[in-house]
């Protein structure tokens, strides 16, 4: 069974330009979505990916590379989902806590959905610890900001350290709910936040 070596070198720039959905590329990427997200990165082989895609593996290489530009491809898919998500839910919400509180939301409908298998991002970074993988960053930079950015909006004192508390908050959160099956850690964290912000 093949394993990714370091996804953090891996590039998506080969994906052809005629991707969309049913084109091989979108098969590949949306069974490994599903997979790695159920099983984990490392223990599903591109053998188990090209098997449900239906996809021969010619069209892996032509519009991947490699299974490390794959899992790139994942975690960028799932950060876009996030952001889309997120956007979605608080375009008609004025009120900055509100739109903070928003990730918890979010996090307690979803938990139940994924069988609680925690945060997507947390769970690829414990499966390559010694590798920096740009999507994850990029997705937890864009939370961060985005708290803060609602937390200047209230007139926060230093919006940037209390998003980071929150953050840490929430990742808590999330971890918790794995290990307890259950979204009560999350609307713990929830609450834990929604003081902070009225202090």
């Amino acid at each position: 069974m093949r394993t990714v070596s370091n996804p953090a070198q891996a590039s998506t720039g080969r994906l052809p330009a005629t991707s969309g959905p049913g084109t091989p590329a979108d098969r590949l990427l949306t069974t490994a979505t599903e997979l790695f997200a159920a099983q984990g990165i490392r223990s599903v082989g591109i053998d188990l990916i090209l098997r449900e895609s239906g996809v021969a593996k010619a069209s892996l290489y032509t519009a991947y590379g490699s299974k490390d530009a794959l899992v790139v491809a994942y975690l960028e898919r799932l950060d876009q989902a996030d952001q889309n998500r997120w956007f979605e839910a608080t375009k008609t919400l004025s009120d900055p806590r509100e739109r903070i509180l928003t990730f918890f939301d979010l996090a307690i409908a979803g938990a139940q959905a994924r069988n609680f298998r925690g945060c997507q991002y947390a769970n690829a970074a414990t499966e390559f610890p010694d590798t920096d993988l740009p999507p994850i960053t990029a997705h937890r930079a864009w939370l961060l900001d985005t708290v803060a950015d609602n937390l200047r909006a209230l007139d926060f004192r230093d919006p940037d350290a209390t998003a980071r508390q929150i953050q840490v908050v929430y990742d808590g959160a999330l971890s918790g709910s794995k290990m307890a099956r259950s979204t009560a850690p999350i609307e713990t964290g929830r609450e834990l936040v929604e003081v902070l912000l009225a202090g």
